[in-house]
């Protein structure tokens, strides 16, 4: 492959290296250059333009991408249509999935060119949750490169499904062991097992000793429990303690005690016949993850689970802080109906406007803008639409008495914009895909802009995020992924989320649009007066329509 500057007479199907804005759009980067697109680089002013162009045997990104993530692709893993030189790899199943390390490092060790990421060596997975991606680096590959990298790596990803369904809970009690203790343990244990499509179809109760506690795991085994797990009343100190002794005394064997995965040390791992038995540790209480559900996911694949294996967890074992992960979803293809929630960014003092005026109750069309801009998210597909307050929160919640939205006060609305933001998308429901943030001081927005948004998400072609364009500009509202949600909630200060568009550049759908309703923010008197002129003289278009009052 060749790459660099070339001469707009040479450049006739070459492919476009970097993104070109032009005041009639843009020239994506990746695009195959036609004569139109010539012509235009050429109305533009421009006589160069940096692009590649593929040699006799090269493979263009997307086919390698396609070729390579079918050849890494093994049981219950399947390939996502390529992208921009990028091939996702999703698990066909829930279950844990295997990683062949060796087989990983050989494909990445073929060419700097080629790379396949992955999640670690297994790691529990929904069905449908993203496993690892294939991206070639650059424009296109050598194809013999391609085939030595598929050779080296066939079948390296694979998702062992969950199998085992029946699980019996046994609680040890002592006296002061509350009964809602049990009880939110198993609540928390139930929807632990829940993903995995397991269920708790067996509770049993004994006293903290050694006989009685016996007596129940042969109970639970007898009962058809494919695992058990028990809760102790007191931790397990010693092999000799209750619940060790008590597997022992039931005919069992102890694997394991101890674990080099904190929170999760005092775990015990036993036998009772081919019934694999877990003494949990006190973290498995918590719905938080922990080092229990390391071996729990692994045995519920039915994998065998050795001390060994248990011993060889220690990098990686210290989870002081792990944030809870959802279990992904499949995205919808295109914008559904309801797939989006709206959040409505009114927290701000207004500052610019001056004499203590705040601009979101200012009346343009005799609505108040905070109005408008609420009444055109409700007239739009977007649902629900959420409004963040801060200054003069009761002032607002007032201007937008009797429409349908769900208001969340920010009480550090003074820290800035990032914080109102992380209000906002906190109240997304987890049922919606994505979120439109849209800002409050807006009152030319129009449901048809949202609409568009929502309508230019497309997963499918690697789009996530979809903003409105005119010519070089960039306008508001943004529609964003729920893939993006822990980065936008992660800014800090009064800053947006610019930066969080120019790196996602590759899934940044452009809508293009006219009239002013995507670009007038009504941050100023004179800004204002324009938004009430616009109004007033019905001259604003398509972009200023909205709900009636």
């Amino acid at each position: 492959m060749k790459f660099g500057s070339l001469p707009l007479d040479a450049a006739l199907g070459a492919i476009a290296a970097h993104s070109v804005r032009l005041d009639d759009g843009t020239i994506r980067k990746g695009t195959r250059l036609g004569a139109g697109e010539i012509a235009r680089l050429a109305a533009a002013g421009h006589r160069e333009v940096v692009a590649a162009r593929l040699d006799a045997g090269d493979m263009a990104e997307d086919a390698a991408a396609a070729a390579l993530a079918a050849a890494v692709a093994g049981a219950n893993v399947r390939a996502d249509t390529p992208f921009t030189g990028r091939a996702n790899l999703q698990a066909a199943a829930a279950g844990v999935l295997r990683v062949a390390g060796d087989a990983l490092d050989a494909f990445n060790g073929v060419d700097e060119a080629i790379t396949l990421a992955t999640l670690p060596d297994f790691t529990a997975v929904a069905e449908g949750a993203m496993v690892g991606t294939v991206k070639i680096i650059p424009y296109g590959v050598p194809a013999a490169m391609v085939a030595e990298a598929a050779d080296a790596a066939r079948a390296l990803l694979q998702v062992v499904p969950f199998r085992l369904r029946r699980v019996a809970v046994v609680s040890t009690l002592l006296p002061g062991l509350a009964d809602k203790v049990v009880a939110k343990t198993l609540a928390v244990t139930r929807a632990r097992l829940a993903p995995a499509g397991a269920a708790v179809t067996s509770t049993l109760a004994a006293p903290h000793a050694t006989a009685p506690l016996a007596q129940a795991l042969r109970r639970a085994v007898a009962e058809g429990a494919e695992l058990v797990i028990v809760f102790g009343a007191s931790a397990i100190a010693d092999r000799n303690d209750v619940v060790p002794a008590a597997l022992v005394a039931a005919g069992g064997e102890v694997v394991r005690l101890g674990m080099p995965v904190d929170p999760g040390n005092l775990l015990m791992l036993g036998r009772l016949g081919p019934v694999p038995v877990l003494g949990a540790p006190g973290c498995a209480r918590s719905p938080k993850e922990n080092g229990f559900d390391f071996i729990l996911m692994r045995l519920l694949a039915g994998l065998e689970v050795t001390a060994r294996d248990i011993a060889r967890l220690g990098a990686g074992g210290l989870l002081t802080d792990i944030a809870a992960r959802p279990h992904p979803r499949a995205e919808p293809e295109s914008g559904e109906a309801g797939a989006f929630a709206a959040v409505i960014l009114a927290a701000g003092r207004s500052a610019r406007m001056g004499g203590g005026v705040n601009k979101l109750l200012a009346e343009v069309g005799g609505v108040p803008v905070i109005r408008r801009v609420a009444q055109a998210a409700l007239a739009s597909r977007a649902q629900p639409v959420i409004v963040v307050t801060g200054h003069e929160s009761e002032r607002i919640a007032a201007a937008l008495a009797g429409l349908d939205v769900v208001l969340v006060h920010n009480g550090a609305h003074a820290t800035g914009m990032a914080s109102s933001l992380r209000a906002g998308i906190g109240a997304v429901p987890e049922t919606a895909a994505g979120a439109l943030v849209v800002l409050g001081d807006m009152p030319l927005l129009s449901p048809a802009l949202l609409d568009r948004l929502m309508a230019a998400y497309a997963p499918q072609d690697g789009r996530f995020i979809a903003v409105p364009v005119a010519g070089a500009a960039r306008g508001h509202p943004v529609l964003w992924s729920r893939r993006y949600f822990a980065d936008l909630c992660a800014l800090e200060g009064d800053v947006g989320a610019r930066h969080l568009l120019a790196a996602n550049a590759e899934v940044v759908a452009e809508v293009p649009v006219t009239g002013e309703g995507a670009f007038l923010d009504v941050d100023t008197p004179h800004l204002l007066a324009e938004a009430q002129a616009a109004v007033a003289g019905g001259q604003a278009g398509e972009e200023v329509r909205t709900a009636p009052a």
